[in-house]
């Protein structure tokens, strides 16, 4: 691809895919991958793992990790995807400040639908009891966030390529 290297975040709820369509993603804009989960302090992995909600005060400094993350993959011009669910509109400011070149997907769907996926995945530390608060915390994007909604009802390919056709 010719100039700088797209930086993208996938947001959405947790069971939403946003592994899945972010790595594809990255394999076809061929940059780096980082899972959210991966920036997570063991502190907020068992509290989600005892199934209780995370607070602001536990999410800032991983979304700082993320952010900084963007940030060394933008200096370096080797652009990146990475995801996270971003359900506030605080948290997708914070995670934007600074950072004009960073673009965001928001995979959208049917609280069933993503709760059946959620409860289907083995071995995640995040339990389908907490699909509840994922919904009542998100923040739908408004029009001026300039966020891209892809609904996770289309296959990951096609949710790809149609990323892939309102990104570039």
């Amino acid at each position: 691809m010719a100039g700088a290297k797209p930086l993208v975040l996938v947001m959405g709820v947790s069971g939403a895919g946003k592994s899945t369509v972010g790595t594809l993603l990255a394999a076809r804009l061929d940059v780096a991958f980082a899972d959210a989960d991966s920036f997570h302090p063991p502190a907020n992995i068992a509290k989600m793992s005892r199934g209780e909600a995370l607070t602001d005060d536990d999410r800032w400094p991983w979304l700082d990790a993320i952010g900084a993350w963007v940030d060394a993959r933008g200096a370096a011009g080797a652009g990146g995807v990475v995801t996270c669910s971003a359900l506030k509109r605080i948290y997708r400011a914070r995670l934007r400040a600074g950072r004009p070149a960073l673009r965001l997907l928001h995979l959208v769907g049917d609280p069933a639908l993503i709760g059946a996926r959620q409860a289907a995945r083995a071995g995640h530390f995040m339990p389908p009891s907490l699909m509840a608060s994922q919904f009542a915390t998100l923040e739908t994007p408004e029009a001026a966030e300039g966020v891209i909604e892809l609904s996770v009802e289309a296959a990951p390919e096609v949710l790809v390529e149609a990323a892939i056709n309102k990104l570039l």
